[in-house]
């Protein structure tokens, strides 16, 4: 080994390569069950670990900034003024970066008045004379001026590419300088937007090149201006003070006080154990193996497992190498930073056995060696995503990282059957803790082949969600997160999406098995993960007792699917089709003229230049008038015209949206519609409906509820509906224990007649319907955090008035006040909020100081355990109303979740039975003191019930 080779000393700038990561994930924050924003901790020690795994040097620090770098405001107030404010998820990073840099005995640098360039300039100085290479591991143009023979920019590679090393050569031909230390004119010259040095006027980064090869230096040019024309040589001799002061600014500074101990800077052993406690803290994971990996490369074995007929594809000996990892490059744009970010390995570098068994003898044995199993991993794949039409093309099954099996199956249904009948004990075994992710696919998927998943269930993707509800849930999204793995794209098998897409099916057997084999294996590593921290968390009860029950009854629902009547929807279509065009008549003679109705910009230019509506007006960045619907809404009082522009809009979307999509939705295989109801949408708890969506048919317009006719019973039947009573003003009296509340609802008092009634001190009977209104304004606003300024306008009242209403309903309710303070600073004290049932909603921003950022969360601090503690309410009663109905063998089949409100279709014979138990579960879903009341309605149709 070359002698120097022991005198490598790497300097990083702590601060460009934090927010480096932190940047590159800005769209997709790295969270922490708890709501953690990690992206800076982990950007930054992801490459601090890759740097030490490619490069190994022998000695290593890393520089921050301690405090103000008072040696340059001193000269120059506005140094770095114009910096924006550290976004708070570095500042919180930076404390969790010390700990691990200190339990990696890696020093941590800074001299207080300094910047890290000068810290690093001072110690590469010195190094030098003790005859060291240092690499400043920066993306700071500025550090070109330090650059020596021994002195040198480390730019490290994108995805693993080549390391780029900037000395003496490179930088002179960047710049086209003869030394590197003519950076500093460079920099005097031409100014830095980004540290605020002004630099001389008119002087950019061309002209600064062309300066230095004719007069070397700023000194030098500012006593030749006489050789400059024109309104450059004013501009230039007019800021001469303005250049000199830009150069003492942009020289880094190389005697700061603090020595060069080269004992300090070697490289240990990390304490494994304590840099482990911090990663488990912040969750960690892959990049744990990673460290223990760049210190101490493993060694890599291949086990194989089962003793069965199968077809091995099994990874190369060249493959078993040491996984060759990507890099951040300090340098990249943030777009390629975001694909680079982590080192994820893939298929081709991770050790694995994945297997393809195609014969019944084979497959007979591997299903005898599932059922010792306690927990297997199975996936599905198939030619559709849509389950009503998809077909089986192969299974997969994993019980342990790194192996997995793959069933291809028959294009023939016959024989797809005759296999699934070998794997039906593993299906049915109660006992056998059967993991997915997105576990309602394969279970709808399977039920069309008559196999029943039963017995305990394990859903990887609601288990994250309920871990971390804000974040994304998609299976390759969480591996690559917490696996530090990216899997195969099903994109690069199949093609991208549109007509030209292929189908699964038409892939060779080998590559059906890398891919479906995989999803098992990545699934069964993100059980392993899971499990344990919902335990940790206090989320077993939730996840078992609630929503992987609710996976199964969700799942009967959307293959039941509900009747639509076409000819409704159609006559409803030439209804809201004459309703638009009397409206548009309407709206145009009261502007005066006709114009395109769907041009905001025409739209914006009536309202706002023709018809004077608003002198204040704002406009979009286009350079249009805003024109959207709470604009519009402020404007109502204004004039006629902008109420009528608001029902032409409610209308048209109800025609595209619902009555002329809907039939396009329904199902050849049995004329109905099938929504997909998603619990892992909305952070609140509740459940989404998608494809179509149903929850968003507008009811409180007559309009709007004339679509709910087209939903219709089929032949002898009827529907049911069953709406929840005020379920979250019941709630939040519940979870708060006011007692005047309480009271009120156990009386079965009209709970916004009895709030008027104490609000204006007046005799229940005396309530008039106006203070009846603003009583009920107050009673929602107040659950959704809603202030003096929200209040009045909703109600017409100042916002003197507003504000007193708010401070007498508090009055009214102090329990209520209480348990809203005491929501804030429970969230501010453990970073979330629960709802009845242990729920958690993450508020990462409650601590913030931006106040209107810190005012959101504090909303939902009171909001979301009474939205999330109805969700939890109507999912039990779900659950126990499925329960009772198959126990009672009844015919009654639950078809819609709407908020508060389940849709049945019952036969007429089972209308009393039926509707009994609904009301019975929904009103005795959980033990509340405040009575849950609910309304059940019958009918041919959804309009007809509700």
């Amino acid at each position: 080994m070359d002698a120097t080779q022991d005198k490598r000393l790497f300097l990083i700038d702590a601060y460009a390569m934090i927010f480096r990561g932190y940047y590159a994930l800005i769209r997709n924050p790295r969270l922490t069950s708890k709501g953690l924003d990690t992206s800076a901790i982990f950007g930054f020690t992801n490459s601090l670990i890759e740097l030490i795994r490619r490069e190994k040097p022998t000695h290593l620090a890393v520089v921050f900034d301690v405090g103000r770098a008072s040696v340059r405001t001193d000269d120059f107030a506005d140094y770095k003024a114009n910096r924006s404010e550290t976004p708070e998820a570095i500042k919180i990073a930076v404390p969790y970066i010390h700990k691990i840099l200190e339990a990696m005995h890696i020093p941590i640098l800074g001299v207080e008045g300094y910047e890290a360039d000068d810290v690093i300039g001072t110690i590469a100085c010195k190094a030098e004379k003790e005859g060291y290479t240092t690499f400043m591991v920066t993306p700071d143009k500025d550090f070109a001026q330090l650059v020596t023979d021994k002195i040198k920019i480390y730019k490290p590679g994108l995805k693993g590419g080549d390391v780029e090393i900037l000395g003496v050569e490179e930088v002179k031909a960047k710049y086209e300088i003869e030394d590197p230390k003519q950076v500093i004119d460079y920099l005097a010259m031409m100014g830095d937007a980004v540290d605020n040095i002004p630099g001389l006027e008119g002087v950019g980064e061309k002209t600064a090149m062309k300066f230095l090869k004719e007069f070397g230096s700023i000194e030098n040019l500012l006593a030749n201006t006489d050789q400059l024309k024109g309104k450059l040589k004013e501009k230039v001799e007019a800021s001469a003070e303005r250049g000199i002061l830009s150069k003492k600014l942009a020289t880094i500074i190389c005697d700061a006080p603090i020595e060069f101990h080269q004992e300090q800077y070697d490289l240990e052993t990390p304490d494994f154990e304590k840099v482990k406690e911090v990663f488990d803290e912040i969750e960690f994971r892959r990049l744990y193996e990673n460290l223990y990996r760049a210190f101490a490369p493993a060694t890599i074995t291949t086990t194989i497992v089962a003793e069965v007929e199968v077809t091995v594809t099994e990874t190369t000996p060249q493959q078993k190498v040491a996984q060759a990892v990507g890099q951040l490059d300090l340098f990249a744009t943030y777009e390629e930073l975001e694909q680079a970010t982590s080192t994820k390995s893939t298929i081709e570098q991770n050790d694995h056995l994945y297997q393809f068994v195609n014969n019944p003898k084979a497959q007979k044995m591997l299903v005898d060696n599932l059922l010792k199993q306690q927990v297997v991993c199975f996936d599905t794949e198939t030619t559709s995503l849509n389950e009503l039409e998809a077909e089986l093309v192969g299974m997969s099954f994993s019980y342990k990282k790194g192996l997995a099996y793959y069933i291809p199956l028959s294009e023939n249904r016959d024989e797809v059957l005759q296999t699934l009948e070998i794997f039906r004990p593993f299906f049915e075994k109660e006992d056998l803790v059967k993991v997915a992710h997105n576990l309602k696919f394969d279970y709808k998927i399977l039920k069309q082949y008559d196999i029943t998943v039963k017995g305990a269930m394990f859903d990887t993707m609601i288990a994250h969600y309920l871990l971390n509800p804000d974040g994304r849930h998609g299976m390759d999204y969480l591996s690559e997160v917490y696996l530090n793995y990216k899997p195969v794209s099903i994109e690069t098998i199949i093609g991208k999406k549109g007509k030209n897409q292929g189908n699964f099916r038409d892939a060779d057997v080998r590559t059906q098995t890398d891919y479906a084999a995989e999803d098992a294996d990545v699934t069964f590593q993100l059980y392993e993960l899971f499990a344990p921290q919902l335990k940790k968390e206090n989320l077993e009860e939730l996840f078992f007792s609630i929503e992987m029950p609710l996976m199964e009854v969700l799942a009967k629902m959307e293959l039941a699917g509900i009747s639509l009547d076409e000819k409704w929807l159609a006559q409803e279509s030439i209804d809201l089709e004459n309703d638009l065009k009397q409206l548009e008549s309407k709206i145009f003679e009261l502007s005066g003229e006709e114009f395109n109705m769907n041009s905001p910009r025409q739209l914006g230019d009536i309202l706002f230049e023709k018809m004077q509506l608003d002198p204040k007006a704002k406009k979009t960045k286009t350079g249009q008038y805003a024109t959207s619907e709470d604009v519009l809404q402020k404007l109502a009082s204004k004039h006629e015209i902008i109420q009528h522009i608001l029902e032409y809009r409610t209308y048209q979307k109800l025609k595209s949206t619902y009555v002329d999509a809907l039939p396009s939705q329904i199902e050849k295989t049995d004329n109905r519609v099938h929504t997909n109801f998603s619990q892992t949408t909305a952070a609140t708890g509740r459940l989404a409906s998608v494809n179509p969506n149903l929850q968003n048919i507008p009811i409180r317009t007559l309009r709007g509820q004339q679509i709910r006719g087209a939903f219709v019973s089929g032949e002898g039947k009827k529907i049911i509906s069953a709406d929840y009573s005020q379920i979250e003003l019941r709630l939040i009296a519940e979870i708060s224990g006011e007692d005047n509340m309480i009271k009120a609802f156990q009386n079965g008092e009209d709970i916004h007649a009895s709030t008027a009634a104490k609000l204006f001190k007046i005799p229940l009977e005396e309530v008039s319907k106006t203070q009846r209104s603003q009583a009920k304004t107050v009673n929602f606003g107040i659950i959704y955090g809603q202030g003096a300024f929200a209040l009045a306008e909703q109600t017409g009242l100042s916002r003197t008035e507003a504000k007193q209403m708010i401070e007498a309903y508090f009055e009214t309710y102090p329990k209520l006040k209480q348990y809203m303070a005491e929501q804030v600073n429970k969230a501010r004290e453990t970073g979330y909020v629960e709802t009845i049932l242990g729920r958690k909603r993450h508020l990462k921003d409650i601590n913030s100081n931006n106040f209107v950022v810190r005012g959101h969360a504090e909303r939902n601090a009171v909001n979301a355990p009474v939205q999330g503690s109805a969700a939890d309410v109507v999912k039990m009663a779900m659950i126990k109303i499925q329960k009772e109905l198959e126990k009672e063998k009844l015919q009654t089949k639950m078809l819609l979740q709407v908020h508060d409100e389940l849709v049945f279709e019952a036969p007429i014979d089972e209308i009393e039975v039926a509707t009994n138990i609904i009301k019975m579960e929904m009103e005795n879903a959980i033990e509340t003191q405040v009575p849950l009341l609910v309304e059940v309605g019958v009918g041919n149709n959804w309009l007809e019930a509700h």
